[in-house]
């Protein structure tokens, strides 16, 4: 494990992989998930990928202080993390509140952003009746947070089953968030503006769903992929939310089919490196 002290005043943990010269991409995680979480995706993709996946401010291993978990604050950790490991701009990826991020930086940095690709991604949150109710839920809760609250949650992400011992990993991971983080973060992307409602996310972008996903109806789906111009969106059948996950191999070719240094993409690509 690797850690990065950033300019935004907290260290995260992160893994690194593959070529140090590579086309860099970051993978954001989820809600109460760790750079881990991506580990059985990472390990199909090639080597030409420089594959960092970030643990965000209150997860895992990293820091956890009391604030910081506005979108915006999110986002600019993750410019602060590329100035800590010497990238100008990168390919993001984000599975859901990691999508939620994604979205945001791309907003805010998007000389930075060479694309996104976004698995289980909201379009917009504010109001979500589900995140509101939880979020009422956690007021109750104090820490350590409960094992059962985080095993009903992480199988709500889920339509098939694992990889032995994955979800108990998984549970452990959510386990190691304070309860101020699950608040402050759900609060976080609760209280913001859809980022793809605050302005114009430019960069190329692939969206995959799984149609079996309680989080994101396909509705919402299909309205974020028609907000950025261009995004293109793949579905999985009988996939849930945690798309990375069940369909590790999968996902991890359709994402470096979409950043392929022969396709479309190549001179944003090389240009990143």
């Amino acid at each position: 494990m690797l850690e990065a002290t950033l300019s935004t005043g907290v260290t995260l943990r992160y893994a690194a992989q593959g070529d140090p010269s590579g086309v860099p991409v970051v993978l954001l995680h989820g809600l109460s998930d760790s750079h881990p979480s991506y580990a059985p995706m990472t390990a199909h993709l090639p080597d030409h990928i420089r594959a960092y996946a970030l643990t965000t401010r209150g997860h895992g291993d990293s820091d956890k202080p009391e604030h910081g978990y506005r979108l915006d604050e999110q986002a600019a950790d993750v410019a602060a993390f590329l100035d800590a490991v010497g990238h100008e701009s990168a390919v993001v990826v984000g599975h859901s509140m990691g999508g939620y991020i994604a979205q945001q930086f791309a907003l805010d940095h998007p000389e930075r952003t060479v694309a996104l690709v976004l698995m289980g991604a909201f379009r917009a949150i504010a109001g979500d009746p589900g995140l509101v109710e939880f979020l009422a839920e956690l007021e109750q809760v104090e820490d350590p947070v409960p094992e059962s609250l985080a095993r009903e949650f992480q199988e709500s992400t889920i339509e098939r089953p694992l990889a032995p011992g994955q979800l108990e990993q998984a549970i452990a991971e959510s386990c190691k968030v304070p309860v101020h983080v699950w608040r402050g973060a759900l609060e976080g992307m609760l209280h913001a503006v859809p980022p793809s409602e605050a302005g114009l996310i430019t960069a190329p972008t692939r969206l995959i769903w799984g149609d079996r996903d309680q989080y994101i109806p396909r509705g919402e789906q299909l309205l974020l992929a028609a907000a950025i111009p261009g995004a293109e969106l793949l579905v999985y059948e009988g996939t849930g939310h945690a798309i990375h996950w069940e369909e590790p191999a999968r996902a991890a070719a359709d994402v470096a089919a979409f950043i392929s240094p022969r396709g479309p993409l190549r001179p944003r690509l090389a240009a990143a490196r």
